[in-house]
């Protein structure tokens, strides 16, 4: 109920590895461990100062992300597929922990987070080395927002859940 909360996303990092299990010549299991920086600024209507109304979430995150990958036949040095699974990430920056709240500028998000996640790319043979290219979306399963001590909070109260929806473009070197 009420005005719209505005996010403004930002452009994050993540940096990671890869760890893969073929299973069949077209099926392999990744799991694919990275770190990541990204920020989000919230600005909550009906305040009159800008102090109030902005929360910058930054946050960052271990992810560790379980996919399967499902490979077409190589067709020359090109070989496209498709990519999905789960994840989970654990929040440093959450101030879940933090017994003050937006009342004091603190914005509180859970420690850790589940995630499906569901892409697609195309591997690019090269003489030396593979490069993989590829485009992730990534969706939250569960409610990341720690509400507010008081339950009439303008910043809190009347949001229904807070949830990840992100896309990542992954450039990987093999």
């Amino acid at each position: 109920d009420g005005p719209d909360i505005l996010v403004d996303t930002k452009l994050g990092f993540n940096v990671g590895l890869v760890g893969n299990l073929r299973l069949t010549e077209h099926f392999d299991l990744r799991f694919e461990p990275g770190l990541s920086f990204n920020q989000r600024n919230l600005t909550f209507s009906g305040f009159d100062r800008e102090y109030d109304a902005l929360r910058e979430v930054k946050s960052t995150y271990i992810h560790f992300p379980l996919l399967l990958k499902f490979s077409a036949t190589r067709t020359g040095n090109i070989r496209p597929y498709i990519v999905g699974g789960i994840s989970t990430a654990l929040n440093l920056s959450s101030n879940a922990n933090s017994k003050d709240d937006n009342s004091n500028n603190i914005f509180r998000m859970t420690k850790t987070t589940q995630f499906y996640e569901v892409g697609l790319g195309i591997d690019l043979y090269f003489e030396y080395f593979k490069f993989s290219p590829s485009i992730r979306g990534v969706f939250s399963f569960n409610d990341e927002l720690i509400r507010d001590n008081d339950p009439n909070s303008p910043w809190t109260g009347n949001v229904g859940s807070m949830k990840t929806r992100g896309v990542f473009v992954n450039f990987t070197f093999h």
